[in-house]
């Protein structure tokens, strides 16, 4: 299997890499969301104010974490289809990342009782079957496997002075089975149904690490400035209840472990600056949430985008003349 396809010009409309429009000093802004529009909490009608939020803004583009629907309706195709409505109708790229509502939770019964293997293809073909981002206007991404295979989810390109990289890393233990319990409950998956997502969760995994560690290589080589990283799950950052309880160690967390261990070696090692985005939990953080191992990384911050019912985004500057390169602030739509 191809495990790199090289970004293309797909048609008119579609911008290269964007470094050929902004140079490395020169300042620009981005956008962040998702976790909505979930059907149970009414958003659909808050969707227009926010597109419409950000299409006045003066981002050059943003990216959709994940959670393309609310974890308890059905996993129909007509998700994708509603998806890809909805962010063609930015004026500028945006950039998809999956996350657990669209493929690792569907195999609930409350979700339809899908295989969530077969929903995960599904999504790879369906958006991600060419080498660009969704919008009026598009980017151009390479991906790590070829287009609607395998992997192809994980996109990357730059923009300016920094790399952003894509992961499918999504909640619900990174599609990581821990026990009996786990497989059977609420749900149409066997064993055996159980055993291949196990097997899927390790190779994906490995191969998260793997572009996680050519994309750092990759801004070291431009000698990038920043590195953007994006996921769907929060891996167990929240603070514990008591000074003795680290939440990450909890087994529900246990799928993350080696990627987040990977993110703070490669942190250690890079010079510029690193901003996490994670969606997953729905509430607006801006935070250091890592160590190494009691060290606080200073060059890692942390943000969480907001989540159905908070229909917001999450705006980011990029200034390569300041010593933060990173501001971020929330945009509250009003509805």
């Amino acid at each position: 299997m191809k495990l790199r396809c090289a970004a293309l010009l797909l048609a008119l409309g579609t911008l290269p890499l964007a470094q050929a429009r902004t140079t490395a000093t020169e300042p620009f802004s981005f956008g962040l969301w998702g976790d909505m529009p979930y059907e149970k909490n009414a958003d659909a009608s808050k969707i227009p104010a926010l597109l419409a939020s950000l299409n006045q803004s003066d981002i050059r583009f943003s990216i959709y974490d994940g959670d393309l629907k609310d974890g308890s309706s059905e996993c129909k195709d007509s998700v994708f289809a509603e998806a890809r409505a909805m962010f063609n109708q930015l004026r500028r790229p945006v950039v998809y990342v999956p996350g657990d509502n669209e493929w690792t939770d569907c195999h609930r019964s409350n979700n339809g009782g899908y295989s969530n293997l077969e929903r995960l293809a599904y999504l790879r073909k369906t958006m991600f079957s060419t080498p660009a981002s969704f919008g009026k206007t598009t980017l151009s991404l390479e991906m790590q496997g070829s287009p609607g295979e395998k992997f192809a989810e994980n996109t990357r390109f730059s923009h300016g002075p920094v790399v952003f990289a894509h992961f499918n890393i999504p909640g619900s233990n990174n599609n990581m089975v821990l026990d009996d319990k786990d497989c059977s409950k609420k749900s149409a998956r066997t064993p055996a149904d159980c055993a291949a997502d196990n097997a899927e969760y390790q190779e994906r995994d490995a191969t998260n690490i793997a572009w996680l560690k050519e994309s750092f290589a990759k801004a070291r080589s431009q000698h990038a400035r920043g590195i953007v990283l994006v996921f769907q799950a929060d891996p167990g950052f929240d603070l514990p209840e008591t000074e003795d309880q680290d939440e990450s160690k909890l087994p529900m967390y246990s799928g993350y472990r080696n990627f987040i261990s990977s993110v703070i070696s490669e942190t250690e090692q890079f010079d510029g600056q690193v901003l996490l985005v994670h969606g997953d939990t729905h509430y607006f953080k801006v935070d250091k949430p890592l160590y190494s191992p009691t060290r606080l990384l200073p060059n890692l911050t942390r943000v969480e985008t907001f989540g159905s019912p908070l229909v917001h985004w999450v705006h980011v500057s990029v200034d390569p003349k300041r010593p933060e390169l990173f501001t971020v602030r929330p945009v509250i739509v009003k509805q």
